[in-house]
């Protein structure tokens, strides 16, 4: 497959899970004949275009999901980094319009870490949002006000060398997590944290997690744990537009010193062993990207992991409400079931509520 073809395979599961209809972007796709960037109908120009389209109709979230995609799969070239910072400014622009959705920085020792955050006015307990290696905070962002009622204060942000993240991608970059609470610290119950985090963040959430006692419970996507970064038989099978991704966000000079950088990142039995805190994972049976031996791992090691399977690829694009419903649940069980207490209904509707 070439790269033009995978591009477009990708986006119509990324459109999916943005909540785009297969029409829509079918519609897009079929005018884009290049990815050269300048070219009226290259990849960027065409979805910033329906971006513009869509935010001067006022629909700035529509506009946002353009973006996002011309954007896909990280800002290596000028339009995609216009594309990249449209989709932020736009973003921007619809939080103005909300109640109490406010914009964080923090300098972190590598570079800047960006966030979108809610529920900071009086201290409640964290929920930390992160996508993986092609999805930005904006793409998650929606969910704050949600995430508000349900009692938390939420934080959206980005995988490191993602977005507006300008930290490299590394092995110890599970660190930025605990950088990320001390910085919460004042604003939040940061020794109450909830991990929902995506895909390869899911990795740093786990890796944290065996090393601060601040996270109690962590509910992941599709995470990499260490099949994939090790195992040879399984690499020549992951897509070429992953691979290009962490070259570049790992800032590997090629596919070849970034396989001799991954296996640095995977996680090992003895420190699988200290998350002693509950996991739930939503798995894909027919993921293309990580391996199905990265889940029997975790059920050998943890003490407390629980899986949901969907016949689908990886990240499960087609079952995006049952995804999100699953891990919703998910985290509202764990953190009222303390105690061995079970969450009522009159608990639920007063913390939605608060």
């Amino acid at each position: 497959m070439d790269h033009l073809e995978e591009l477009k395979e990708f986006a119509r599961l990324h459109a999916r899970g943005q909540g785009m209809t297969a029409e829509h972007a079918t519609r897009v796709l079929t005018r884009i004949t290049t990815d050269t960037p300048g070219a009226p109908e290259s990849w960027a120009a065409v979805w910033t275009a329906e971006g513009r389209a869509a935010a001067d109709r006022g629909d700035l979230l529509d506009a946002c999901r353009h973006y996002a995609l011309a954007r896909f799969p990280y800002h290596g070239d000028a339009d995609r980094v216009r594309a990249q910072r449209l989709c932020v400014d736009t973003f921007d622009q619809w939080r103005r319009g909300q109640d109490g959705i406010e914009r964080l920085e923090f300098e972190h020792g590598d570079g800047t870490v960006a966030c979108w955050a809610t529920g900071l006015d009086r201290p409640r307990p964290l929920l930390v949002v992160m996508g993986g290696i092609v999805s930005v905070k904006e793409q998650w962002a929606p969910l704050l006000p949600l995430l508000r009622k349900l009692g938390f204060a939420a934080v959206v942000t980005e995988l490191p060398g993602v977005g507006e993240n300008t930290s490299v991608y590394g092995p110890d970059s599970w660190r930025i997590l605990g950088f990320l609470l001390d910085e919460l610290a004042d604003r939040a119950q940061v020794s109450d944290t909830s991990m929902l985090a995506l895909s390869f963040s899911g990795h740093l959430a786990v890796r944290a997690a065996a090393e601060d006692s601040r996270i109690r419970r962590v509910l992941t996507v599709g995470a990499p744990v260490a099949g994939f970064f090790t195992d040879e038989a399984w690499w020549p099978r992951v897509p070429g537009i992953t691979a290009d991704t962490l070259r570049r966000l790992t800032g590997s000079a090629d596919l070849t010193g970034l396989r001799h950088l991954l296996p640095q990142f995977a996680l090992t039995p003895e420190q699988l062993r200290q998350v002693r805190i509950p996991v739930r994972y939503v798995a894909s049976s027919r993921d293309e990207i990580i391996p199905a031996g990265d889940q029997a791992l975790l059920r050998r090691t943890l003490d407390d992991v629980r899986f949901k399977t969907f016949d689908d690829v990886h990240g499960s694009p087609a079952h995006l409400g049952a995804m999100r419903r699953w891990l919703i649940s998910r985290l509202l069980w764990l953190r009222f079931a303390r105690r061995g207490t079970r969450p009522t209904t009159r608990t639920l509707l007063s913390e939605r509520s608060s």
